[in-house]
């Protein structure tokens, strides 16, 4: 739908990245009226270079599938068939393989620049969606009866009301400020560096992940001969590696990840951003809810930051798909329960894979060699890894589910 004016709706969505886009594609499925308010502005040139790629669990395919955006982003997709975790000086190895979870694959490797021109044709078609862009949120007061917001467009301050108003305005969430809720940080005191390298011999679906000293290091398949480098280093030595020319940065990168994928040619252009967590002390107030990053900024390993907001939006589609006041403090407090197995999971998860993982302490090395034997070798702690990995954990939304052996 074009933009407007912003007339009435009951519902706002503050955010117009990947998760706020994805909420709203499912609201308009379900036929509920939304406004989208975005803080960038229609683009009528190529969208900015984006070096990032989406390893997009297969339960997150599904969704991308249910709201209609899967078809605009799989002729860029790059099916994966297994995944391979190691640890830099110690034993074994985790070999998580598509077949042996009985399906024809675990998700997709996607440019994230192709998921958001996706998402973007797909709100083009949207009915039921009332974007506003540039749009910036200035003011929040939830009440009981409503939320009133003034909202500053390219023309002038907007003061609307709304039963329900969602942040899903990213790491540094203004509806989150406005709220009045806390969150929790940690710096991992870690860069992350994500681009592309070229690779001796395809990957054909394999992913590699390297633990180490320094941190998590991933090689995720793409077509061809390309594959998607995800590196990350000390936040002290990142300017040193940045600087470092393609043929060295290519060096550096083999030297972290080890030659299990073979050889690494060439390195193309990188960007880099720095890697803290934030979790939200609560996902629902008044007349309000958080998505997405809004409600917890994980760390990049094992690729659940996206998984997890998509799973975020489409829960709560579903639960306002059922009618009734959107805003209603029972049905908020329902989301923020059926939510809490799912997101505390993967925070315990990317966490003690950040830290444990990587710590550089010898004594640990026993202990991390004895838990990937076991993930390998304990057919039920490898079925629950491969199931948590393709996104179902605790009560997911209907809109990701299937039938599986």
């Amino acid at each position: 739908m074009s933009e407007n004016d912003g007339a009435h709706t009951r519902i706002l969505i503050v955010g117009g990245g990947l998760v706020g886009s994805s909420l709203a594609l499912a609201l308009d499925h379900a036929s509920i009226d939304c406004t989208l308010a975005e803080a960038v502005p229609p683009r009528t040139d190529a969208p900015r270079s984006e070096e990032r790629n989406l390893a997009l669990a297969r339960a997150t395919v599904n969704g991308l599938a249910a709201i209609g955006v899967w078809p605009y982003v799989q002729p860029e997709a790059q099916a994966l068939r297994r995944i391979v975790v190691s640890r830099a000086g110690d034993f074994g190895s985790l070999r998580l393989d598509a077949g042996a979870a009985g399906v024809d694959a675990l998700g997709h490797i996607v440019p994230a620049r192709a998921l958001g021109a996706a998402l973007e044709r797909a709100l083009d078609a949207t009915r039921h969606v009332q974007r506003l862009r540039p749009a910036r949120l200035r003011t929040l007061r939830a009440g009981c009866e409503s939320a009133e917001v003034e909202i500053e467009s390219a023309h002038a301050v907007l003061a609307r009301r709304y039963d329900l108003v969602v942040g899903a305005d990213g790491s540094e969430s203004t509806v989150r400020a406005a709220l009045g809720i806390g969150v929790q940080h940690h710096d991992y005191a870690q860069t992350l560096i994500v681009g592309q390298v070229r690779c001796a011999r395809a990957l054909d679906g394999v992913a590699y992940e390297r633990l180490g000293d320094a941190g998590p290091v991933a090689l995720l398949p793409l077509a061809g001969d390309r594959a998607g480098l995800v590196l990350s280093v000390a936040s002290a030595d990142a300017e040193a590696v940045m600087a470092l020319d393609d043929a060295a940065y290519a060096a550096y990168a083999q030297q972290r990840l080890g030659w299990r994928a073979g050889r690494l040619l060439d390195a193309a252009r990188r960007q880099a951003w720095p890697i803290r967590r934030g979790v939200a002390a609560a996902l629902v107030a008044t007349r309000a809810v958080l998505i997405g990053n809004a409600a917890q900024t994980v760390h990049p390993i094992g690729a659940q930051g996206f998984n997890l907001g998509l799973r975020d939006a489409l829960t709560l589609a579903e639960m306002l798909a059922t009618g009734g006041d959107p805003g209603d403090a029972a049905r908020l407090a329902a989301y923020a329960a059926r939510r809490a197995a799912d997101r505390d999971g993967v925070l315990r998860f990317t966490h003690a894979l950040a830290t444990l993982a990587c710590m550089p302490q010898p004594a640990l090395a026993p202990l991390r060699t004895l838990g990937l034997l076991a993930a390998q070798l304990v057919p039920p702690l490898r079925q629950r890894l491969l199931r948590h990995g393709m996104g179902w954990r605790g009560q997911p939304p209907r809109a990701v589910l299937e039938s599986l052996p």
